[in-house]
């Protein structure tokens, strides 16, 4: 056994507890909790003091751990456009092995920042080894894209072959984007979803581009598919932003993850609000900054009732893999984002998403949810000194 006694116990489903105690065996399960107090653990276990708090591990509900090859490739803030295409370029121009090494060295830098479990995108096969060895949780999100309607078989079964390859990981099956899915593809995925488990997790309006397509048929996506030799003769402008045409096409059956949500907005929230879907938001603030130079205004997704979550989307986008960084970014930019509102968007919201609620994402007894130590706030609030410890 292990017991850690710290300013503040954070477990997130309760009050903080002053002076709290902590007490796991060697897997990590919670098997006392307490104050300093009503400690009554006479047992001949050193309590380890600690300066700081604890907070539960956090959650990554958006990563896309095969891209970590790029980590300072992609040139930033030159707009969504611009970055599909430069990683597209790069993606595969280098060699599997090293693209395995990059991943593994992800997966390393996110268990030191205290990450429990990761909601992953793949397009490859390329991260199913080192996601059997990890002591990561992940769920890998196969992720397809065909705005052409006529390929939307062929691409379908390609994922479900893919998503085999994974099997017995935790996976689904995904669209990538409003902008990427056809309607015959939407519908593939959500035929799949009434069937069985399917997460869903999607790319939504990261820039107002995606909005400018759907509305009026202009833009750069226009030149984007040009580029791409894709022909979208066929799509016809919907005059509503790309959000309100996507969700009808989304299941009622699946927990579904929006991801960057860079530029949707109240009326877009409202019409969400509308529909029998279980809606799930992902904010990655570093990789907004990085791609757009641009952040959610988060203020309109506060007290909606949704469930809210962080990522750190990839090395691609972003120069770490830590949600704390992005609980930084989110204080630094959002006054009324105190870290007590913020830290269960970074742990139990994601893990309710995943799934993985009864094992993570809070501190209670029978839980295994990893244990991480703040120290360097400032008041509670995050400072660029704040530092993450990961416990166990």
């Amino acid at each position: 056994m292990k017991k850690f006694k710290a300013d503040y116990v954070f477990p997130v489903n309760a009050d903080p507890i002053k002076n709290g105690i902590i007490t796991v065996d060697d897997s990590g399960l919670i098997l006392a909790i307490t104050d300093g107090l009503s400690d009554q653990d006479h047992s001949s276990v050193e309590i380890e003091k600690l300066e700081g708090i604890i907070c539960p591990g956090f959650i990554n509900a958006h990563c896309h751990v095969e891209l970590s090859h790029l980590r300072d490739k992609i040139e930033p803030k030159t707009g969504l456009i611009n970055f599909i295409k430069q990683v597209q370029g790069q993606r595969n121009a280098t060699k599997s092995e090293d693209i395995q090494a990059a991943a593994q060295a992800a997966d390393d830098e996110m268990y030191r920042n205290g990450i429990v479990a990761v909601g992953d995108i793949s397009n490859s096969a390329d991260t199913i080894g080192l996601k059997t060895k990890s002591k990561i949780y992940y769920h890998t999100f196969i992720e397809v894209f065909g705005f052409v309607p006529q390929k939307a078989e062929e691409i379908y079964n390609k994922a479900l072959a893919l998503r085999d390859e994974f099997t017995p990981l935790s996976c689904s099956v995904t669209p990538h984007a409003p902008y990427s899915v056809s309607k015959e593809l939407f519908k593939c995925i959500n035929k799949l979803s009434q069937e069985r488990n399917n997460l869903i997790s999607i790319h939504n309006q990261e820039s107002a581009e995606e909005n400018k397509l759907y509305r009026y048929k202009m833009g750069n996506f226009i030149d984007l598919y040009n580029s791409f030799n894709i022909d979208i003769s066929f799509f016809r402008p919907q005059a509503r932003n790309s959000i309100q045409t996507m969700v009808p096409l989304l299941t009622n059956k699946q927990n579904i993850l929006l991801v960057h949500n860079t530029f949707t907005n109240l009326k877009d929230i409202y019409f969400v609000k509308r529909f029998d879907r279980k809606i799930h938001w992902c904010f990655c603030p570093n990789a907004n900054l990085y791609i757009e130079d641009q952040l959610p205004k988060i203020e309109l997704f506060l007290d909606q009732g949704f469930n809210i979550t962080l990522g750190t989307d990839s090395l691609a986008s972003n120069r770490k893999l830590c949600i704390l960084n992005e609980m930084l970014v989110l204080q630094q930019n959002f006054s009324s984002l105190t870290f007590e509102k913020i830290l269960p968007w970074a742990t139990l919201n994601g893990a309710k998403f995943l799934g993985i609620a009864d094992e993570k994402g809070t501190i209670e007894v029978g839980k295994t949810p990893g244990l991480n130590l703040i120290t360097g706030l400032d008041n509670f609030q995050i400072t660029p000194q704040t530092k993450v410890q990961r416990l166990i």
